[in-house]
């Protein structure tokens, strides 16, 4: 997410952070890097503008030509305005109504508003405690409120049954009716959409909006259309009460375009950011954290709040245990393996760290990449389970019969061994010591593992 942003401005602070003063022209040439930056991650025009306009006053300030780290200065005023750019703080979703609670999610056809209603949903329930139900109100696009119907049914989230020729208005009038009859707290609509911006659509959705009144109207827009998304936002809040914003496939966007302009140009807060397409791959948007990351700093706090939802906490507690009596297996190798997997492997870690692209430029050096998690389970899948439990018995035959079971080669089953001795031995240093490291937080000590 935002790598090619990340990676401009890593360059251009790096430059300023050299200086042991900065001039007006030092400045500028920052700046001049920054706003080039900003462009080439599609951000549009008019946000670029009011961008530099609000740094360089600040830049050029008395208090950081005097600083002793100008260049800290910098980023640190460069890093305020992002965050004010995108929204001071996370936006909850408004709730504070008489139940059923509608809410009405809006966007262009391929935006992903049918998948984002699903991701909501489950988040609701989850997170908020909320019985919630769906309502499709595509009556235009082919299977499309078959498509929401198989999404509730897979995810066990309770979703309008389907009438035949029933128009959008009857839909929601029948939707609201059904939640208060089954205790449904909240009920999500699902709008129809165009591949563009049209008068019928725009009528149709005032139309909805008149009939269900929702606590929220949120647009779900494709982060991977920068200026677009921008340009479709203010569309939408010209014609109806926008309450707020998730951006979609923002795990593809290495740009950042969208996210920065959004909030700018339709002046409502994205409110969560789409990640993946299984059901559990949606986040809160936090623009103090996004920030981070935008500018290399990572973000921490989010990859352990991460690893607290997404790992399996009894398993966790036991290698904890094991590590305590200083006790290491390949079997919880495996684990930490398959821990780091359903975290997004090491691209999804990695993506939360500091200084991403250097570690991203070691990796690539190294020959590092995702397969190597895949492949790595495959090896000790073809193990035995005394080989797994004791790996120093593993000798040239067994390497010869490991390799041929998981379709790699001795070299690979070397490499793995000597991985795996080297995991060992940090996690007896650990059991002897303090034990709030990686495993504790139950972050996968296995990418930094490999970079050693």
């Amino acid at each position: 997410m935002f790598e090619n942003l990340t990676n401009k401005f890593e360059e251009i602070f790096s430059s300023l952070k050299k200086a042991p003063s900065l001039d007006e022209k030092q400045v500028d040439e920052g700046l001049k890097g920054i706003r080039l930056a900003l462009l080439e991650a599609d951000v549009s025009l008019d946000v670029v503008k009011e961008f530099i306009s609000r740094v360089k006053p600040k830049a050029l300030g008395q208090e950081i030509i005097r600083s002793t780290s100008p260049g800290d200065m910098v980023v640190k005023i460069v890093y305020d305005e992002i965050v004010s750019f995108l929204g001071d703080k996370n936006s909850e979703i408004s709730l504070n109504a008489v139940p059923p609670v509608p809410i009405m999610l809006v966007g262009l056809q391929g935006s992903g508003k049918t998948t984002t209603t699903s991701k909501l949903a489950k988040f609701l329930e989850k997170n908020n405690k909320k019985k919630v139900m769906m309502a499709s109100l595509d009556v235009y696009r082919p299977a499309a409120q078959e498509q929401l119907r198989l999404l509730g049914e897979q995810n066990n989230i309770e979703t309008l049954p389907i009438i035949e020729g029933q128009l959008p208005a009857d839909i929601c009038r029948r939707a609201l009716s059904a939640a208060n009859l089954n205790g449904c707290e909240v009920v999500l609509f699902d709008t129809a959409g165009r591949t563009q911006i049209d008068f019928q659509m725009m009528n149709e959705i005032k139309q909805i909006e008149t009939i269900i009144n929702p606590a929220e109207t949120i647009l779900v827009a494709d982060s991977l259309t920068g200026q677009v998304a921008a340009n479709v936002a203010k569309e939408f809040k010209n014609t109806v009460n926008l309450s707020g914003i998730i951006l979609t496939r923002a795990d593809g966007d290495g740009r950042g375009g969208a996210a920065l302009s959004m909030k700018y140009v339709a002046e409502v807060p994205i409110k969560f950011l789409g990640v993946g397409e299984k059901i559990e791959n949606f986040e809160v948007f936090h623009p103090d954290r996004i920030a981070n990351r935008i500018l290399g700093m990572g973000d921490i706090i989010s990859l352990v709040e991460k690893a607290s939802e997404d790992l399996d906490q009894e398993n966790l507690k036991k290698t904890e245990e094991k590590l305590k009596k200083g006790q290491f297996s390949m079997e919880d190798y495996l684990s930490q393996l398959r821990q780091m997997k359903k975290m997004g492997g090491i691209e999804g870690i990695m993506s939360f760290l500091p200084g991403v692209s250097k570690i991203k430029s070691q990796m690539d050096q190294s020959g590092i990449d995702e397969k190597i998690i895949t492949q790595n389970e495959a090896v000790i899948l073809s193990m035995t389970k005394q080989e797994r439990e004791n790996p120093k018995i593993i000798n040239g035959s067994r390497k010869k019969r490991i390799a041929n079971g998981s379709g790699t080669d001795i070299a690979t089953i070397n490499k793995l061994l000597k991985q795996f001795k080297m995991m060992s031995e940090m996690m007896k240093k650990m059991s002897k010591g303090n034990m709030k490291g990686m495993a504790d937080k139950g972050i996968p000590p296995e990418l930094f593992n490999q970079l050693k």
